[in-house]
C-alpha cells in the first residue's frame, strides 16, 4: 500500500480508531492500529509473530484487528461496494456482450478456497474436497474485472 493510500485511509477512519488516553497509559495511535491490521491481512501471519513485531499483547492485537476490520467495513462498504441499480446491471450486461458476445450476462462467478487452521470443535465443517480446511471467498465480477458482489 502506498503512503498516500495509507494516509487517505487514516483520514477516513482514524477518528473512529482513536482511543482515549488515561492517566495509567497512552492509547495506541490509529496509525499503529491500522498498520497492525494491514500486516495481518496482507501476510496472514499469526498473532504471536505480530506480538514480537509490534511489542503488544496477544489479546491487544486480537482486539485491534477485530475492531479495525469492523470499522473499515462499516465505513468503506457503503462507498466501495454500493448497491447495484437496474441501470448498472444493464451497463454490465452490455459490457459483457461487447467483450465476449454473451447476451444477458451480468457477472462472472468464481470462488477461492482460503486456507485456515481447523477451528476448535468444528469437525469437518470447514474441510473441503481439496483435503484441507478453508473458507470460501465467492465473487461476482463485471466485464472489467471489478468486484460487484463478494461473500465470504
Amino acid at each position: 500500500m502506498s503512503i498516500r493510500s495509507f494516509d487517505e485511509l487514516i483520514l477516513l477512519v482514524g477518528s473512529k480508531l482513536q482511543k482515549e488516553d488515561t492517566c495509567l497509559r497512552l492509547s495506541i495511535p490509529p496509525e499503529e492500529r491500522h498498520t497492525v491490521t494491514l500486516r495481518y491481512l496482507a501476510t496472514g501471519t499469526n498473532f504471536s509473530a505480530l506480538h514480537f513485531d509490534f511489542l503488544m499483547g496477544l489479546s491487544t492485537i486480537r482486539n485491534i484487528i477485530r475492531e479495525t476490520c469492523e470499522i473499515l467495513w462499516s465505513e468503506l462498504q457503503p462507498v466501495e461496494m454500493t448497491v447495484t441499480s437496474i441501470e448498472d446491471w444493464l451497463i454490465i450486461a452490455d459490457g459483457f456482450y461487447k467483450k465476449t458476445q454473451f447476451s444477458n450476462c451480468v457477472g462472472a462467478v468464481d470462488e477461492k478456497h482460503v486456507r485456515i487452521e481447523c477451528p476448535k470443535k468444528s469437525g469437518t465443517l470447514y474441510f473441503n474436497y481439496k483435503h484441507f480446511y478453508s473458507i470460501v471467498l465467492l465473487t461476482v465480477c463485471d466485464a472489467n474485472y471489478c468486484f460487484r458482489i463478494i461473500d465470504v
